[in-house]
């Protein structure tokens, strides 16, 4: 079950990020210290964001961040920026360049 839910949040990161803001209590809230860096994150770089706090939250103790948790921040940026430069592409594509 726990591998579905991965495969559902890398697939839909914004909706991942948003049901775990609606059913998941203070998860958030533990691994950011104010409001506006979740709703920056679920604009730009939501699978970043997911990442960010499942490392703070479940990786390492609480509150704290371990090396694991930064390489897995590094990969989901790097995913994030991927998606994002995908759809430049594709959009540079039907344009006709």
């Amino acid at each position: 079950m726990p591998l579905l839910v991965g495969c559902l949040a890398v697939s839909f990161p914004r909706l991942a990020l948003f049901l775990t803001w609606f059913f998941g209590g203070n998860y958030l809230s533990r691994a950011y210290d104010h409001w506006i860096w979740p709703v920056l994150g679920f604009l730009f770089l939501p699978l970043t964001t997911l990442a960010f706090a499942f490392g703070v939250n479940s990786l390492g103790k609480a509150g704290e961040m371990p090396p694991l948790g930064w390489l897995l921040v590094g990969l989901a940026a790097a995913a994030d920026l991927g998606m994002l430069g995908g759809g430049h592409r594709a959009w540079r594509g039907r344009r006709g360049d």
